[in-house]
């Protein structure tokens, strides 16, 4: 029988490798690859074509959400799970949309990861407790017709953008990272200012963290 693949995406070497121990012991499954950020969970994923993604959210260069939103529109075939030290409402709201099939806590992974993935393998969602009990209710019940959070407004490669800058990158790094030039970097850089009404890259990185688009590392 043909194993299930994982890929794990996780920018701390010992999660990692706790992880793998984990899964490896499971019978049938297989960890096909590893990734330590957003973009070469993308890039690992395009090539592995791996059965599940376990996708941490706070990840250097490209976070786990805007990693999951390439990965899904790439590879749709491929079943995202979330597993990360924090959740907020905002967050949730984030993983839901974007079409992650679950949402693990760290901190309930000694317990839960495993039924997760199975949960998963068998085409199921699977949401940890804390976020079943308190987020995931009001999300469903909200109004339709709620506005857009500001964030939504940018595109994909504006939000990709912000992480960068956020991160403290310069317009030319932003460039080589992005495979933009310059001044395309620069003048996404103006639009992300002017559509959230910021004045700083301070204001931008303040942004990036309330919002979830950038963590401190």
């Amino acid at each position: 029988m043909k194993p299930f693949r994982i890929l794990i995406a996780d920018d701390h070497e010992l999660v990692r490798r706790g992880l793998r121990v984990m899964l490896e012991n499971h019978p049938g499954w297989e960890v096909s690859g590893e990734a330590s950020d957003g973009r070469e969970a993308v890039e690992r994923t395009g090539e592995l074509k791996p059965d599940l993604v376990l996708l941490d959210i706070g990840m250097p260069n490209l976070n786990g959400i805007e990693a999951a939103r390439q990965i899904l529109a790439n590879c749709p075939a491929t079943h995202i799970l979330i597993l990360t030290m924090h959740y907020s409402q905002q967050v949730v709201r984030e993983v839901l949309a974007v079409g992650a099939h679950g949402f693990l806590l760290k901190s309930d992974a000694g317990r839960d990861l495993l039924n997760a993935v199975e949960a998963v393998q068998q085409h199921r969602t699977f949401f940890t407790s804390q976020v079943t009990e308190i987020v995931v209710d009001g999300y469903l019940n909200q109004e339709r017709k709620e506005p857009l959070h500001p964030k939504n407004r940018l595109t994909a490669r504006e939000r990709e953008v912000v992480q960068l800058l956020a991160e403290g990158k310069t317009s030319k790094e932003v460039a080589m990272a992005l495979n933009l030039s310059v001044k395309t970097a620069e003048t996404h850089r103006t639009n992300i200012m002017r559509k959230l009404d910021l004045h700083s890259v301070a204001d931008l990185t303040l942004y990036a963290l309330r919002n979830g688009i950038a963590q401190v590392f």
